[in-house]
C-alpha cells in the first residue's frame, strides 16, 4: 500500500529534535518555531494562549503540508519580552489549566461514584473544603462556619 505507517508520523526519531527556534532577522522580537510530530490541536492552544499574553503583538501557527505534522508558529513580541519567553510562558499556563481541567474531572468522577450528581462538587465555594450537605456553608473542625458550635459525639447521618 502507498499509506506512510501511522506510528511514524507521531514518533520522533533518535537523532530529531522536537522544537526548533529561529530568530527572524528581519523583523524586531520575532521567531518561528518548528514543532515536529505535532498538529493542529496543539499548534491552535499555543497560538491562543499567546495571543493572551500582553507583550506578544503577533501569534499565528500553519501547518506546512497536510500529510507532515509539523507546526510553524510565528511569534513578535514587544521590547518587554522576547519569542521564546512568551512560548515558556504559554506553555508553562497551559499545562497549568490542563492540570486544573483534569483536577475537575477528577473530582466530579468522584462525586458520581459516591452517588452524588455531577452538579454538585466536592470542591464548593469553600476554598476546596468538602461540603456534604451542598448549603456553602462547610465546615471548619467542630464548628459550623457561621453557625452554632457542635459536640465531638453529636454526628450526622450524612458526616462522612
Amino acid at each position: 500500500m502507498n499509506q506512510p505507517n501511522r506510528i511514524d508520523s507521531w514518533l520522533l526519531q533518535d537523532d530529531e529534535k522536537p522544537l526548533t527556534i529561529t530568530e527572524d532577522p528581519k523583523i524586531p522580537n520575532a521567531a518561528t518555531v518548528l514543532l515536529r510530530k505535532q498538529d493542529h490541536t496543539l499548534g491552535n492552544m499555543i497560538r491562543a494562549q499567546l495571543l493572551l499574553d500582553p507583550t506578544v503583538l503577533f501569534a499565528g501557527y500553519k501547518v506546512p503540508h497536510p500529510l507532515e505534522n509539523d507546526i510553524i508558529i510565528k511569534i513578535q513580541t514587544d521590547e518587554r519580552s522576547n519569542p521564546a519567553d512568551a512560548l515558556k510562558r504559554a506553555c508553562h499556563l497551559l499545562i497549568r489549566q490542563t492540570v486544573h481541567i483534569k483536577q475537575q474531572f477528577m473530582d466530579q468522577a468522584k462525586n458520581i461514584e459516591m452517588g452524588m450528581g455531577p452538579d454538585q462538587a466536592l470542591a464548593g465555594v469553600n476554598n476546596g473544603n468538602y461540603d456534604p450537605y451542598s448549603d456553602g456553608l462547610g465546615r471548619e473542625g467542630n464548628t459550623i462556619v457561621g453557625g452554632q458550635v457542635r459536640d465531638n459525639n453529636q454526628t450526622d447521618v450524612y458526616d462522612f
